[in-house]
């Protein structure tokens, strides 16, 4: 590391350290996340994409009250079943792919993270595993992750130019620890990040499913230590952070939900929506999903591996999609979607 490189991380710390970000930019908020948003006014002007397939007014009123909302029956089963057929050829045939998987598994330790065709194939068709980035594989992901019903809400929240940041593909229930997803998907801009969760099958109560406090994309952020934003600088760890939301959405009385919706439902969250994994009762109870994380063009002009660099981009329904670099010419390999019109 040169020198000027470390004066630059030292004032950066010191920056941090006695200006600490408390919230997100007020002036860089989603217009929807104003104090004086005003949903019916807004919906008179909006023009969607699509056919809006639900009632957009009702909707975007309780993101704005809950800090979520589910598109019921949104998404074509055929679409699933395509997606899903790409994922079971991935784990069937990994040495054929470049793609990286996470499995939090102890016997992995110290490198949970790998190339699949590192990990033995049983363990990639078992418990604790996901898939990073899988749609620049999956052309049915890409599809599925910019369906109409998705973008029409994502270009009304966001009123700008939407970009996927990534997505998780996983077969059973992370049991992951209370969080938000801003100091962890982190863009240019904190508050422009919005996240899906696709179900590819009845979500079971048993499986550990998603539970998330209701309301809580209002309340006070936590302070790391260096601001709102978890990097090598901060004090705080995830175990402290994951207290103190649960803490403070007690004290705070707001309601604990657990999510049970059906395979072709959708749940969209807002950025700080405190939410987390619940115990997997059933150890043999799949919670299949795909995961897919959204910003703006603004707050994320390059693909996140590839900082300043021009991505190259791909465009689905409107909504940008980076190519990762780390695949190739493996972008796109899983075609079968290629035939496929989410728009029928």
């Amino acid at each position: 590391m040169g020198l000027l490189t470390t004066l630059k991380q030292k004032v950066i710390a010191t920056k941090e350290q006695l200006f600490p970000q408390t919230e997100f930019d007020e002036a860089t908020l989603p217009w929807i996340d104003r104090p004086d948003a005003d949903v019916d006014e807004f919906v008179k002007k909006y023009q969607p994409k699509f056919d809006v397939s639900y009632n957009l007014a009702e909707k975007l009123k309780f993101w704005q009250k809950n800090g979520y909302v589910i598109l019921e029956q949104s998404i074509q089963s055929e679409l699933l079943d395509l997606f899903w057929s790409d994922v079971e050829e991935l784990v069937e045939h990994p040495e054929k792919y470049k793609m990286w998987a996470r499995i939090d598994l102890p016997k992995f330790d110290p490198v949970r993270e790998r190339h699949i065709k590192d990990f033995p194939k049983e363990d990639l068709q078992g418990k604790y595993v996901k898939l990073n980035d899988f749609h620049n594989l999956s052309v049915a992901g890409k599809k599925l992750m910019t369906h109409p019903a998705i973008v029409n809400f994502l270009d009304a929240i966001f009123q700008q130019n939407t970009v996927v940041m990534q997505s998780l593909t996983f077969m059973y229930g992370s049991q992951q620890p209370t969080h938000q997803d801003y100091p962890w998907v982190t863009a240019k801009i904190p508050s422009h990040l919005a996240a899906a969760w696709i179900p590819l099958e009845d979500i079971k109560i048993d499986s550990g499913p998603l539970y998330y406090y209701i309301g809580s994309h209002k309340m006070p952020k936590f302070n790391f230590g260096n601001g709102i934003l978890y990097n090598n600088r901060s004090t705080k760890t995830a175990l402290e952070f994951a207290d103190y939301l649960d803490t403070k959405c007690a004290e705070l009385k707001l309601p604990k939900d657990t999510l049970l919706i059906k395979r072709g439902d959708v749940l969209i969250w807002h950025a700080a929506l405190a939410h987390g994994g619940r115990l997997i009762t059933n150890p043999d109870q799949t919670r299949k999903s795909y995961v897919c994380h959204y910003s703006t063009e603004e707050a994320l002009p390059f693909h996140r591996h590839r900082f300043g660099q021009t991505p190259v981009t791909e465009y689905h329904n409107g909504v940008a999609i980076y190519q990762n670099p780390d695949f190739g010419d493996q972008e796109n390999i899983l075609n079968a979607g290629e035939k496929w019109d989410s728009k029928k």
